[in-house]
């Protein structure tokens, strides 16, 4: 027989009757969540690699075409060494196409490794010559560079964030969605 309020059998009802609605409702929502986390689970290698790299593509492209459009600000810039060695004229076509071909790698998850070491090298640079703060003789000075301003305490917050981002790529690479899994998997078959 059924129980037309609730569209159940009566041995559904008898189930319903030891565990109540609360426990069907349970049930239900924890059958999502283990759905849920099986589709998380198993794109784990594949989505999350691949975010990060369209945000940083996105960020290096931004300010690689900016330059590449611009003109040339390192003429005033000290640069930490070795560095210091080369022109400024030199670092600012370095630092605008490693920008701009890092983007385009990223996006195609090609020599990840390569380019987030490269843009992260680059950021630590940047960090150093245009974003860390002039002076400070205190952390609470310090910390006042870590925003998004140019108030004269730096503003460094946003290259950190870089770096952050940047680990995950370096050390577990591109992930399942890239060239460089398409690569590994036709040139690198094990037997």
């Amino acid at each position: 027989m059924k129980n037309e309020s609730l569209g159940q059998t009566e041995a559904d009802s008898t189930q319903l009757g030891t565990h109540g609605i609360c426990g069907v409702m349970f049930g239900k929502l924890a059958g999502v969540y283990l759905k849920s986390t099986d589709f998380l689970n198993r794109n784990t290698d594949g989505l999350p690699p691949l975010l990060l790299r369209l945000v940083l593509a996105y960020e290096f492209w931004e300010a690689g075409v900016m330059k590449y459009q611009g003109e040339n600000w390192f003429d005033n810039l000290k640069f930490p060494f070795p560095f210091d060695l080369l022109s400024n004229d030199l670092l600012w076509l370095m630092g605008t196409w490693f920008e701009i071909i890092g983007a385009i790698a990223l996006i195609l998850g090609f020599a990840t490794r390569f380019f987030s070491l490269s843009l992260m090298i680059l950021t630590v640079v940047a960090i150093n010559t245009v974003h860390w703060p002039a002076e400070w003789n205190t952390l609470s000075e310090l910390w006042k560079g870590y925003s998004i301003s140019n108030k004269g305490f730096g503003n460094y917050k946003l290259p950190l964030l870089y770096l952050l981002m940047f680990l995950p790529l370096l050390f577990g690479g591109a992930g399942k969605w890239s060239l460089d899994h398409a690569i590994k998997r036709v040139f690198c078959r094990t037997v």
